[in-house]
């Protein structure tokens, strides 16, 4: 028990608020103590009724049943391998830009959820995370179903196309594809690579309330295209749906 405590702890604050809402409410609403009807997205009684918790709810909760327990943990994995990588990585020194990036991609799949009926928001909030961290290591060697490698950046597409062979959830993986890369876009390739201005800024409260962390040798918020060696590592990597292969990691060079 000491241990998973000791490990508990150990996880940044964002990724371990993340996933122990998602697995307490999924399992409050497995249990019947939550309501599903209550946790999903809907326009009508978010907007006429005023349940102002469901875009919130819609995120965090996923319905567990014997057909979808094992999806559940996979997401679950997702979740918590590359929202802690970015959150002790990328954004390390950055908390309120981590926390301001899961704010906007939480807005935009609800948004379109909202204007797609899609009322269980859990997998493309999840992807949306894991896309931004293949971009962000683009060139990280990933190991695959029958000894198959590839980059990073392909893993997202390679998930979908899995998913539309073999499932019917590539409208969810589409739109985590859609709001990562928005997210991305707007971060990095317009105002770098375009020479844009910047359009997603941490607002200032933010900042205040999640200062930045001074000291370090980490460098932030330039995407490593071109300006970085080109690291070679593998990694666990089940799929979206279904475990589609897994390695060990090797480390970067």
């Amino acid at each position: 028990m000491s241990d998973i405590q000791t490990w508990y702890k150990q996880v940044p604050p964002f990724t371990r608020i993340w996933l122990t809402a998602t697995v307490g409410i999924s399992l409050l609403a497995k249990m019947g103590i939550l309501p599903v009807a209550y946790l999903i997205l809907q326009q009508y009684p978010l907007f006429y009724k005023f349940q102002l918790w469901r875009p919130m709810t819609a995120v965090l909760f996923y319905p567990l049943n014997p057909g979808t327990g094992f999806h559940f943990m996979m997401n679950c994995y997702f979740l918590y391998t590359y929202s802690l990588r970015l959150e002790s990585d990328h954004y390390k020194q950055k908390p309120g830009d981590y926390f301001y990036m899961l704010f906007f991609n939480w807005f935009l799949c609800v948004l379109i959820g909202l204007v797609i009926d899609l009322p269980i928001l859990m997998d493309p909030m999840v992807l949306s995370v894991l896309y931004v961290w293949c971009k962000l290591n683009k060139d990280v060697i990933v190991n695959f179903w029958f000894g198959t490698r590839f980059k990073a950046m392909y893993l997202p597409w390679v998930l979908l196309g899995m998913n539309m062979i073999l499932s019917s959830g590539s409208i969810f993986s589409l739109l985590g594809i859609f709001v990562g890369h928005a997210y991305y876009f707007l971060k990095f390739i317009y105002p770098v690579e375009l020479g844009g201005p910047s359009l997603i800024e941490t607002p200032f409260f933010i900042k205040r309330y999640f200062p930045d962390v001074q000291g370090g040798t980490h460098g932030f918020g330039v995407p490593p295209v071109g300006q970085r060696p080109v690291q070679q590592q593998q990694g666990q990597m089940p799929a979206f749906r279904h475990a589609w292969g897994r390695g060990q990691t090797l480390g970067r060079q």
